[in-house]
């Protein structure tokens, strides 16, 4: 039995120790926001942040997690998008949306290591995350106006559950 905490809330998960982080979300915890992508952590899209740093969920063992996990379904304020989706909706970021939680969790990951980062550094972050849409572009924008929105609005205005900005 291992205690994992979850979007704030403490589970107790009754599974293997060597079962990927993505199937305890997605299949014990009900978290469905969190996607299965390639499977081998090359494209991004179950990306969720563990200990505020983003990690492949298909390739994190249960057993390896050491610290609180954030998915996009927490990454938000209880009735209130977090500023990085709301930028991503101003920015109209998302076409098919099936790498968006993976891409977003990634960028919460950035901003909270590099607050205002350049177009190389999200670039070289954010590369790991694939969009088959090709919204990289817009990403950059969202990301470049929710990190002036962070230093604007301060630290308050994200949200510190898992160290997410």
């Amino acid at each position: 039995m291992a205690e994992l905490r979850v979007n704030g809330t403490l589970h107790r998960i009754d599974a293997p120790g060597d079962m990927p982080l993505l199937w305890v979300l997605r299949d014990l915890l009900g978290l469905i926001g969190t996607k299965y992508g390639c499977g081998v952590a090359a494209c991004g899209a179950c990306t969720v942040l563990v200990g505020g740093v983003a990690v492949r969920s298909c390739q994190t063992p249960l057993e390896a997690v050491d610290g609180p996990v954030t998915t996009i379904e927490g990454l938000g304020q209880p009735g209130a998008l977090h500023i990085l989706q709301q930028e991503w909706i101003a920015h109209q970021v998302a076409q098919c949306g099936w790498c968006q939680s993976g891409q977003i969790l990634q960028a919460a990951s950035l901003l909270r290591q590099i607050p205002r980062p350049s177009d190389a550094e999200i670039d070289a972050a954010m590369a790991g995350n694939l969009c088959r849409c090709g919204t990289y572009p817009r990403i950059r924008a969202a990301i470049h106006a929710a990190a002036a929105r962070l230093a604007a609005e301060g630290p308050a205005a994200g949200n510190a559950d898992g160290g997410a900005p």
